[in-house]
Order: C-alpha cells, then sequence, then structure tokens
C-alpha cells in the first residue's frame, strides 16, 4: 500500500515522499515536491538512498541517508536531507496508521 507524507521546510519549498512498506522496509520510494536539485541525478539518489531501510529508522538515520547519498558535489535548493527525512517519517507514520 503506497502511503504519503508532505513537508514544507521553513523558508523554503514543499517535499513530498511517496512508499510502500513492504517486509518492515521502504519500498517504492518516490520524493518529488516543488523543489530543485543539481545534478539531475540526486532525485534518483535520494529515492535510492531511502529505498530499503527499515521503517522503524528514526529521522535523523534518514536524512544522514540522503546526505550520503548525495555526496558533496549535489546542491538542493529549497530542501534539506532533514525535510525529506521529516516527510518519509510522515509517510511512514500514515502507513502503521492504516495498517
Amino acid at each position: 500500500m503506497a502511503m504519503h507524507g508532505e513537508y514544507k521546510v521553513p523558508g523554503g519549498k514543499l517535499v513530498v515522499v511517496d512508499l510502500a512498506v513492504v517486509d518492515g522496509h521502504l519500498a517504492q520510494v518516490r520524493v518529488s515536491g516543488d523543489f530543485f536539485l543539481e545534478p539531475d541525478s540526486a532525485l534518483d539518489a535520494i529515492d535510492s538512498a531511502l529505498h530499503g531501510l527499515p521503517a522503524d529508522a528514526n529521522e535523523a538515520l534518514l536524512a544522514a541517508a540522503v546526505r550520503v547519498a548525495l555526496g558533496p558535489g549535489a546542491r538542493l535548493f529549497g530542501i534539506t536531507p532533514e525535510g525529506v527525512a521529516v516527510a518519509a517519517r510522515r509517510a511512514i507514520d500514515a502507513v502503521g496508521q492504516t495498517a
């Protein structure tokens, strides 16, 4: 079951995370919103970073995974790894409420 989480980064943009939880792990992760990233591959890196993480991961772990996957050359405009983590956690928590 796909779930949806949103977070408006203070002073920034909206980040949206759609995902599923399969066998206790994040799957089918898709990050979107009204932000910009460089390089273009950064969005795929964020999705891949979250995919497979345990569903009970806290925001700090989710943000760290995003930060590591992006590497030093990526540029985020309007969002932060922490903002992605908040949106992801909201989606995960929505899964728990409907399961």
